[in-house]
């Protein structure tokens, strides 16, 4: 971007005012003086805070409400391939304390029982909006209910649910009772299903009759019961009914209405003191290579980093409303829906269905009409708007209540940071950028809204009481602007555990690459400035190595948005006789050939009109990146489609673009938030 005037004497920076490029931006977003004197965390508080690791997270561990205390803080047994049980931690071991207690009833207790804990949109359009004295009774009753079909501390509950107040509720009734609860996205297959129930041993589904997506009625009952047959360990599923088919398959002694098994059982209950150590949650990752790995999260160190890293990261106050917009089942939402934002008495947001269904503007129809002041999202869908919305949201949406942002899933290209800040934002917000992982359990990069300043593309820091380090592949830290592995050094006490049934995996996967740096690595390479920012490149499976370079997909994704042709770019590496790799742009325009659209299998769909665009940008494109990153990284492929594959989550799935041009099988889908778009993709790359 360029300015035709510069910022009057004395007056901060504006985006026009400071040259950047479009990888390395050197914009720079200071909070404003009015934001940063409120902030939960000022520049004195961090400056106070305890440098030494344990003397900080105990420090935040007394936020909590504890039943008993700890007689130690943390220990650690090193990785040791002799020691089957290595590594190990504990975090407040001797304390006791319950998930439901600490995110419901320490608020009721506190004279806030009639405090809105969520509001719920349906896709439908149907509403509800619940307190917490209102959730307290619910989640009462929803022990109650599971501990009559037999479930007791320990046990593992498989929750299949769309994003409804009865997954929240169903959620926190898991762990009132002390058993283990695994949210599966209500979207995956019965064989994804089945995977999880199986692995976890699960003693109840908890599921839905049906469900909506884009409006219409979608049966879920038979894939449950795909996925439980012949599992002996399933001793019932609690059927919460959504869509009220007439139809639902069903299994007499095993199956049991949500509303028969709840609504009658008493609104009190005593919750179950637990060790610090005790497992809370079981969340899978993608499994994109290899089987899914059921990461294990714990009850106390969990908690206490869920709880005050929302606090400080999204500045939590009592008036605020809170929406992240990442589905129940992900651990996204487990942290910053769920534990996090309850554990500080927030008023929480959940919608259930597509952002864009009825209406493309329904998130901004949503923040005005509730008054929306946090808004954490995913660049995907940041990137969507920015494509559909150049300018911002029609103006006759109000998103001033709006007064910080955030931003999760990937890394997000510096001009949709920059259009997120000023057409959400209003120009006035500050956005977070969190880096973190299903394994870390909380965030590890982050800003402190009210301290440090936000720049375009960058993630931030490590926040207090952590340690990140960008090293090479011999573990020796990486040069300020090298690419590397991002780390975390030391021990934290959200990190997951284990993984549930298979310790030697954890091992294997997290801490063996960097054993003697005491480094943990789960996948992720950056690179880190003078300052300690941090830039994510995304997964080290999505470097292209050509002609012996390493190229950041990120890095080429962020310079072809920046074009202003493109609205957004999947890259991925693909075989190449010559150069071992070569770069492939997958790329959805701004405005789009031909007739966009087309069925699952591109019928309808002018593939001849997308691929002559796709000719005539293409040498436009390649002379653009090689300007911004370099020769080496022109695309060697460039195809123009109407949409990339994404997950629900938000994150682009690169390795089916990659799947599509070296013509192998794909691999699962089930967890695409559209299962038309690899179709069409197909039909443009096939031609």
């Amino acid at each position: 971007m360029s300015s035709s005037a510069a910022s009057a004497p004395g007056a901060r920076p504006t985006a026009d005012d400071v040259p950047s490029t479009t990888v390395h931006d050197a914009r720079r977003f200071a909070p404003s003086p009015a934001f940063a004197a409120q902030a939960n965390v000022t520049a004195d508080d961090l400056a106070a805070l305890p440098t030494d690791p344990l003397a900080f997270w105990e420090q935040q561990a007394h936020r909590l409400p504890w039943s008993a205390p700890w007689h130690e803080v943390h220990s650690w047994v090193a990785p040791d391939d002799a020691d089957p049980l290595s590594p190990r931690a504990t975090w407040f071991a001797g304390g006791r304390l319950n998930a439901s207690v600490v995110c419901v009833d320490s608020h009721v207790d506190a004279g806030r029982g009639d405090r809105v804990a969520l509001h719920f949109e349906g896709e439908r359009g149907d509403r509800e909006t619940v307190t917490y004295a209102e959730l307290q009774r619910r989640v009462a009753q929803a022990a109650h209910a599971l501990e009559a079909l037999g479930v007791e501390a320990g046990d593992r509950v498989v929750i299949y649910l769309p994003v409804l107040v009865e997954t929240v509720v169903a959620a926190l009734a898991v762990a009132r009772i002390g058993a283990v609860h695994s949210l599966v996205f209500g979207g995956f297959s019965a064989e994804a299903l089945r995977f999880r129930v199986a692995d976890t041993g699960a003693k109840v589904v908890i599921a839905s009759d049906g469900q909506y997506r884009r409006g219409a009625a979608v049966g879920v009952k038979g894939i449950v019961d795909e996925a439980v047959a012949g599992l002996d360990h399933v001793e019932h599923v609690l059927v919460v009914r959504r869509t009220g088919s007439p139809h639902v398959p069903w299994a007499p002694g095993r199956d049991v209405w949500w509303h028969d098994a709840v609504d009658a059982q008493p609104e009190q209950h005593v919750a179950r003191e637990l060790d610090a150590e005790h497992p809370l949650f079981i969340t899978y990752t993608s499994g994109t290579t290899g089987k899914p790995k059921g990461v294990v999260h714990t009850t106390g160190g969990y908690l206490v980093q869920a709880s005050w890293s929302h606090w400080a990261a999204f500045d939590a106050k009592p008036d605020d409303v809170y929406w992240c917009t990442a589905d129940l089942a992900w651990v996204t939402a487990h942290t910053y829906v769920l534990y996090g934002p309850l554990s500080n008495g927030a008023s929480i947001v959940i919608a259930e269905g597509s952002p864009d269904h009825p209406a493309p503007t329904r998130h901004a129809e949503i923040i005005e009409r509730l008054g929306v002041t946090v808004y954490y999202t995913a660049p995907t869908l940041i990137r969507t708007f920015m494509a559909r919305f150049p300018s911002g949201f029609p103006a006759s949406f109000d998103l001033s209540s709006l007064r910080l942002l955030g931003t999760v899933g990937e890394a997000i290209n510096p001009e949709a940071w920059v259009w997120f800040h000023a057409h959400v934002g209003g120009g006035r917000a500050p956005i977070v950028d969190t880096w973190w992982q299903s394994e870390s359990g909380a965030a590890i990069v982050s800003t402190l809204p009210g301290v440090h300043e936000g720049v375009p593309g960058a993630a931030g820091v490590a926040l207090p009481g952590l340690t990140v380090r960008v090293v090479d592949e011999q573990g020796a830290d990486a040069r300020p602007g090298e690419s590397g592995f991002i780390t975390i050094e030391g021990r934290w006490p959200a990190m997951a555990r284990t993984v549930w049934g298979d310790h030697d995996r954890y091992r294997a996967a997290y801490w063996s690459r960097f054993a003697a740096e005491g480094l943990f690595f789960a996948g992720d390479g950056a690179t880190v400035d003078e300052r300690g920012y941090v830039r994510l490149q995304g997964r080290v499976d999505d470097v292209i190595n050509v002609s012996g370079h390493r190229l950041s997909t990120i890095e080429i994704e962020s310079a072809l948005v920046a074009h202003p042709l493109i609205a957004e770019a999947g890259v991925v590496g693909v075989s190449d006789a010559v150069t071992g790799q070569a770069v492939a742009a997958f790329v959805v325009p701004v405005t789009q050939p031909g007739g966009a659209g087309g069925s699952a299998q591109g019928d309808g769909l002018d593939v001849a009109a997308w691929r002559a665009a796709a000719a005539d940008a293409r040498s436009e494109l390649a002379a653009h990146i090689a300007r911004v990153i370099g020769p080496v990284a022109k695309p060697k492929h460039v195809l123009l489609v109407p949409d990339l594959p994404k997950t629900r989550s938000g994150k682009i799935m690169r390795r089916l673009l990659g799947d599509v041009l070296d013509g192998r099988p794909l691999g699962d889908t089930t967890s695409l938030q559209d299962e038309t778009v690899v179709p069409a993709i197909q039909a443009i790359a096939r031609g």
